[in-house]
């Protein structure tokens, strides 16, 4: 049960390492939270994206995914609560800007509990990611290796545990080059908008997406 070729892993983990370096709303979010509130902020943004993903695992191995992807109001449903979400996020990093003050004030941190419940959010409400997991993890379900659930569920595990390896350096990359900002108002500032900026255009690149 469960027994794969080298080739298969190879070509596996060459996908799941790809996956994991494309920008998206998730690396955006990390990264985000990372710049605004240090590492403490921006770990708890990675194991919120993190969780939310299992949950996509969950469904892809369950099955649900296939309600989205088969499914235009389901779709639809998720899409804009997802890009509402998204560009919410975005005008609160804009507001933050507004009075000039450094991302790293006290008055904008947030806890890392509810920095980990927006990250939860931003994976779970993007349908693409499910479609994605849907399409994706299918493809690695091997003839005899034992049931299509459990096999899903490993491989989907395995992306989040690549994830896991590559993740980490680049939120310490982040937070080292915050701390170093830190000290600057005016630039803390431009650097707040503009993640207002991105998270408000990622909501609308998601608003405008289709199912293909």
């Amino acid at each position: 049960m469960l027994d794969y070729t080298l080739t298969h892993w190879m070509t596996f983990l060459s996908a799941a390492v790809l996956l994991n370096l494309a920008p998206g709303p998730d690396m955006a979010f990390i990264l985000g939270q990372t710049a605004r509130h240090g590492r403490r902020g921006g770990v708890a943004a990675m194991l919120g994206v993190w969780s939310g993903a299992g949950g996509h695992v969950i469904m892809a191995a369950l099955g649900l995914s296939a309600i989205l992807a088969t499914s235009a109001l389901a779709f639809s449903l998720v899409k804009w609560i997802g890009a509402a979400y998204l560009v919410w996020l975005g005008i609160q990093a804009l507001r933050g800007a507004g009075d000039g003050e450094s991302t790293a004030t006290p008055a904008a941190i947030l806890r890392p509990g509810a920095i980990y419940r927006q990250g939860v959010l931003v994976s779970l409400l993007n349908p693409k990611v499910a479609i994605f997991f849907l399409a994706f993890l299918p493809q690695f379900v091997v003839d005899g290796a034992g049931p299509a659930s459990l096999q899903l569920a490993l491989h989907g595990a395995l992306i989040i545990a690549v994830a896991a390896l590559i993740e980490p350096p680049l939120v310490l990359l982040g937070a080292r080059l915050a701390g170093a900002l830190r000290g600057q108002r005016r630039l803390g500032a431009w650097l707040e908008r503009g993640l207002g900026a991105l998270f408000i255009g990622l909501g609308m690149r998601l608003a405008l997406s289709g199912r293909s």
